[in-house]
């Protein structure tokens, strides 16, 4: 996906929202986000966005095949090839059973074969649960968030497709200090690439679990530095995390535990951050993901509709204009009920969105647990018209 700014003839209005830089004139103010000249919409507000296709990629199958949960589905085009991944589990979540797996479709994704498995834990108590992907040069990457036991001791793993063969290559512990990926490496001006995640360094169940980024040195997929997202003493959060980059500056949104995006800015390509806070643009507990459009429009994937509160549902896609700053229109990608195909229930929740775009479609994989909860997941599809994504 594109990261650089499209330059535009603008009307005034639009030079307006350019200049709006995100950050508050004050301390104590909220993180802009959203565009504060307008209303954040209802879930029934937002417009459904026109012409989407779906697609399930693994149904959730425990009386065939054995696991019982499914969770962070990522995507990525290689070589003509769609891979998807995703931590799958024959017991319960965060425990050490969790494996890397993932399907493969020839079809543009509206086909899934059979499941392969990038690592099912080759250590005594070691899970090698859901990661992301890169594609660079020839080569297929796939960095997967691993931990012992009960989730502890986390870190990161890298592996290499070996495609003759179709095995993936073990590369070993990448990025330690408590780091798990969230988000694809986007390359950055200054040669390096950034991979969005959260730090977990005391263990599943602490309270001081930030935001962070992982940043390479060059090319080099096996060194990466940790830089952990500064946040208040008091604050409480589950710090999964995504980022846009634009030129030196870095953009990064959190989940927190309360219904509202967490937001952290950087001027020098991730190495120092403002400290994290809250923003003016609500959006559920879960996992978000942002980029930029080949449009030069930056969207965020989550729930962030001003009625969701903590509800995974509906799945929406904030956008904002090309080349403005801040998100100023709503789209539900997918209602809690729908025809299908994938999971239809009034109490189902669509989570752990990851996002990629080719030939003028947005690719968006989604958890959906058919109102079962405890992630017990199916993966699906939903491929976006680039074009019906436009802002206000």
């Amino acid at each position: 996906m594109r990261t650089a700014m499209t330059t535009h003839f603008l009307t005034p209005t639009a030079t307006v929202l350019l200049a709006i830089t995100a950050m508050p004139a004050r301390a104590g103010e909220p993180f802009v986000l959203w565009d504060p000249d307008r209303p954040v919409p209802k879930s029934a507000e937002a417009s459904l966005i026109q012409d989407a296709r779906f697609a399930v990629i693994k149904p959730r199958r425990p009386e065939q095949d054995g696991y019982n949960w499914l969770q962070g589905a990522a995507l990525v085009r290689h070589k003509g090839i769609f891979y998807c991944s995703f931590g799958h589990n024959r017991g319960n979540e965060n425990t050490a059973s969790e494996e890397a797996r993932g399907a493969i479709s020839s079809d543009g994704g509206t086909t899934w074969g059979e499941l392969f498995t990038i690592d099912d834990g080759n250590e005594p108590d070691l899970a090698v649960s859901h990661g992301v992907f890169l594609s660079h040069a020839s080569g297929l990457w796939s960095f997967q968030g691993s931990f012992y036991g009960r989730m502890q001791r986390i870190h990161t793993r890298a592996y290499l497709l070996d495609e003759a063969a179709g095995k993936w290559i073990n590369k070993g512990v990448v990025v330690e200090k408590g780091f798990w990926p969230m988000q694809q490496p986007r390359k950055m001006g200054d040669g390096n690439w950034i991979m969005a995640g959260i730090t977990v360094v005391r263990g599943y169940g602490g309270t001081d679990d930030p935001a962070a980024v992982a940043i390479s040195r060059g090319d080099d997929f096996t060194r990466w530095d940790v830089v952990a997202i500064p946040k208040p003493p008091e604050m409480e959060m589950w710090g999964e995390s995504t980022v846009v980059v634009d030129g030196q500056d870095v953009l990064n949104i959190a989940r927190f535990r309360e219904p509202v995006a967490l937001a952290a800015a950087s001027n020098d390509y991730g190495r120092t951050w403002s400290e994290i806070r809250r923003t003016n643009l609500p959006m559920a507990a879960s996992k978000p993901y942002s980029g930029v459009l080949s449009t030069g429009q930056r969207y965020l994937v989550a729930t962030t509709t001003a009625d969701s509160g903590n509800r995974r549902r509906p799945l929406t896609i904030a956008v904002s204009r090309p080349g403005a700053k801040v998100f100023s229109k709503i789209y539900r990608i997918r209602d809690a009920v729908c025809d299908g195909p994938g999971e239809s229930n009034p109490k189902l929740s669509l989570s752990y969105p990851y996002a990629v775009e080719y030939d003028g479609s947005l690719y968006v994989v989604y958890s959906n647990d058919g109102g079962r909860g405890a992630n017990r997941n199916s993966c699906e599809l939903a491929i976006l018209p680039v074009g019906n994504l436009a802002a206000e």
